[in-house]
Formats: C-alpha cells, structure tokens, sequence
C-alpha cells in the first residue's frame, strides 16, 4: 500500500467498528475522513483520536436524504471536494421471520438499503465533480442466509445489487463504484448479538466451515483501506469470501442448505425465546441510538 492518500472521504457509520477504524488508517496514509454517525459521544472520540485537522464528525441519519446531503455539503466546505464515499452504516435485527419485530425488520431496511441510498444519492455529485470512488458495504450475508438473521440478510443482497446498478449509471461519469463483502468481523455488530443471543453463538459453530468464522477488524480495515486506494470492484475480507460469492448457487442450493437445516429446528426457536426474554429484536446500542436520532428530530422541530 502507499504511504500518502491525499483524498477527502467520507464514511458513514463512522463513529466506531470498522468504520472508525478505517478512518484511522485512510487518516494514517494522508487523507481527510468525515465520519457521519447518530452517536455524538463516539463521534467525537474517534475525531479527537484521529486529529481535528484531518477529521470532521457530522451527525447525521443516513435514513434522512436531506442530512446526508448536509454532511457531504460540510465535507467539500470544510476539505474543498470529496474523492470517495464509504457506505458503511449498517444494523442487523434478530428472529425468525414469524417471529421478528416488523418494525426493527423496517428499519434494518431503512438503514441497510435506504442508507446506501441515500449516502449514494448524497455523495454522487461530488464524486462526479472529482471522478471519485464509492464503495458500498454489503456481506458474506449477500452471498449465504442465515436463519433468524432475515433482514440482514435481505439488506446486504440489496446493497450488493444497488452497487451492480448503480455503478452501470456512474460508469461514464468517470466515478467506480465498489462493493465489499465480509464474513463476520468482531465489530460491535456482531460482538452485540454473540452476547444477546447464546443461539447466535451456536449457530456460527454449526455453520459450513468457514462460513462461521469471526475474523479481526484489522484484517477488514486493510481490505477496505486498499479498497479505496485501488478503487476496486470487489472488496472481500477474508479472501475465501470471494470462493462463496462465485458460488453462490451451490451454498443456497438444497443440497448446500442441508448442513445447517439439521439444526433450525432446535435452534430457531431458542433464538426466538432469547429474543423475547431479551424484549427486543436488535441491540441496546441500536435502541439507545434510535433514541438520540429522536433526541435530534425533537430538537429541529
């Protein structure tokens, strides 16, 4: 990798996990990072960690056009262009589709395909101006569903083929447009549902090896990290994901799915029941944030 990126970037979901860690690298290497996150307090850590100068934290809602549109608008104010994007806001939810909340179901959708919208959406016109790079965050989840995880797995295959189409649109507007996919990184996300659900924690044991292996955040940040530099198409993390995404049919097919349907009928509905116990189908960090998004809404009007 080179030692010096002089490009302003910037990424969403940027305030901890492996969004804030790839601002710290992007940073390392020379660039400017705004980070747009719904967590002020983390926010402003990460900032703090990585160097005023080099950072700015916007929060915003990547389920509001109008605020992600905000946040890139303070970008080229504060740096004078944006070269790349990072669409990497994302939540999961848990349960059984029969079982799930609806409501966190939606806003699994709203964040996970809504945002990459609207953070494509926000960013394409600055990109255009510099013939820049975005990269959307999908997941080994595009390529191989999971039991219990349906909203995830759903949003992470929609922004996988929102990347394929959008790039299509952008292609001679000089800006590439990238996709990364990962297998389970130990990030909060995952980190929040091995602890919330003992059913999760099996289940990644039962999975085909290595579907279920949880892989170092440092190991992604890389990925992503030569991702931009390059402006790749593909971004996987580790390199076996791409081995799953090219076979993609044989893992859904009904012979791929008979490892893990030997023990869906034991371990979804423990999950369920952990879920209910739980009273909630998502993590406490999602709620407390869906509480200070409301916090900020309350406070525009």
């Amino acid at each position: 990798m080179s030692t010096h990126l002089d490009q302003v970037v910037l990424i969403t979901g940027g305030a901890r996990g492996i969004g804030a860690e790839t601002a710290k690298a992007l940073a390392a290497r020379g660039a400017r990072v705004v980070l747009t996150d719904l967590d002020r307090a983390a926010l402003d850590e990460t900032v703090a960690a990585i160097g005023a100068d080099n950072a700015l934290g916007v929060v915003a809602d990547v389920c509001d056009l109008a605020a992600m549109e905000a946040a890139v608008a303070a970008a080229v104010e504060r740096f004078g262009r944006l070269d790349a994007a990072i669409a990497n806001a994302g939540i999961a939810s848990y349960g059984s589709v029969l079982n799930t909340d609806p409501a966190v179901f939606q806003r699994v959708m709203d964040i996970n395909v809504m945002g990459v919208f609207h953070t494509s959406r926000a960013a394409l016109p600055a990109l255009i101006e510099s013939k820049g790079y975005l990269l959307v965050v999908s997941s080994l989840a595009a390529f191989a569903a999971a039991p219990g995880l349906s909203a995830y797995n759903a949003s992470k295959a929609g922004a996988e083929h929102f990347a394929n189409a959008v790039r299509l649109e952008v292609a001679h507007q000089g800006v590439t447009v990238g996709c990364a996919h990962m297998s389970w990184i130990d990030t909060p996300l995952v980190q929040d549902a091995k602890a919330d659900l003992p059913a999760f924690r099996e289940l990644l044991t039962k999975l085909p090896y290595p579907l279920g292996k949880t892989t170092d955040v440092e190991s992604c940040v890389n990925a992503f990290v030569k991702g931009v530099e390059k402006r790749q198409r593909h971004v996987y993390c580790p390199g076996w994901v791409r081995g799953i995404g090219l076979n993609r049919n044989v893992v859904n097919s009904a012979a791929g799915a008979i490892p893990i349907l030997r023990h869906v009928p034991r371990l979804l509905p423990q999950m369920d029941a952990q879920v209910a116990a739980l009273g909630r189908a998502t993590s406490a960090r999602n709620l407390a944030n869906d509480a200070s998004d409301a916090a900020v809404v309350d406070n525009k009007e």
